[in-house]
This record gives C-alpha cells, structure tokens and sequence, in this order.
C-alpha cells in the first residue's frame, strides 16, 4: 500500500530567476522537495527525470500550485534581501540517515549571516570526526538555499566547495552579509 500512496503523489515544479541564476523548485503535498541549481532546460529536464523515478510520480509545471506558490514568493523575496529565514513545509524524503540528520541540524541551527565549519557541523550532530562525510551531505543536500548549505565553509577560513559553484555560494554569503576570506 505505501508504494501506491507514494506512486500518487502529486510533484509541481516551477522555475525561478534568482542572482544566481534559474532554480528549479520542486514541491509535494509534504512541502518542497527539491531545488535545482542552473535549471536550463537540459539541467531541468535531467531533475525532472530523476524526480519522476524517485518519487513515482511524473512533475507537472504549475508555478501556481499551493505547494509550490508560497516557496517562490519567500525564495523571491530572498534574493531581494526581504527575508532571512524560510518558513516552508520541507519533504525530506530524497535524503536519509546521516545526511538528513546533518541537513536538519543545518536548517535549524545555523542562521541567516552566520557559517559554521564542517568539522563543527559534525560535532553538533554527535559525529566529531566526521567532517568529510559533512561535506558529502552538502554535496547530496536536495534543498539548497533553503537548507543553508553555503553557510557551511572551512576551519581555516576558505569557502568550501558548492554544488551551485564558488561564486554562487560567494553571492548567497554577500546577500547575507557575510565576508568570506580571499582565495588568493
């Protein structure tokens, strides 16, 4: 029965211009889903796919919806420096185990304006050796922007890496204030 359950539920998506490009936003009765950095068509098209097989169910455009209305006015007013925080309904069901406990630490624990190194990260959630594994949860994070995975940055003061690319994170880390140190 929950396949079925699962196989019925309705994904809507839509795409939005930001400062940093088009996001894709993905939502589900549960909440959004998925964000999709670089969402060109081919990019979109290759997100759609993976939602479709993912969550049973095939997308449908609807920038309309009620699930998805709400996330693109707060992603909207984001970027036009209007807010701070998201106050959204998340579906968490593409991330699992660590990764979805370090998201969920992320989301709730690390605020607009500030970083937090990935080895700190690791100790919030009890896991003070595991870093490394932080930055993989980063790198496999289905809600960027919305799960702050660009306030996350080095011990030693460098920015990290970024799914969204160093000078996507460089501008969301602008946008809230924050300096990151020089690479150079």
């Amino acid at each position: 029965m929950k396949s079925v359950e699962r196989s019925e539920q309705q994904v809507v998506w839509a795409v939005v211009g930001t400062d940093i490009g088009p996001l894709l936003l993905a939502a589900t009765g549960d909440g959004l889903v998925n964000v999709v950095f670089h969402a060109t068509d081919a990019v979109r098209d290759k997100a759609l796919e993976r939602l479709a097989s993912r969550l049973g169910s095939e997308p449908v455009e609807d920038p309309g919806s009620p699930f998805l209305a709400e996330a693109i006015r707060q992603v909207t007013a984001y970027f036009a420096g209007e807010r701070r925080d998201f106050e959204l309904p998340l579906d968490w069901s593409l991330i699992s185990g660590f990764n979805r406990q370090v998201l969920r630490e992320l989301a709730s624990g690390v605020p607009y304006g500030a970083v937090v190194g990935y080895g700190d990260l690791a100790r919030r959630v009890g896991q003070p050796g595991a870093a490394q594994a932080v930055g993989m949860a980063m790198g496999s994070n289905p809600l960027p922007v919305v799960v702050p995975c660009h306030r996350v940055v080095e011990s030693d003061g460098g920015i990290g890496g970024f799914g969204g690319g160093l000078e996507a994170k460089r501008k969301l880390l602008a946008l809230e204030g924050v300096l990151p140190e020089p690479l150079f």
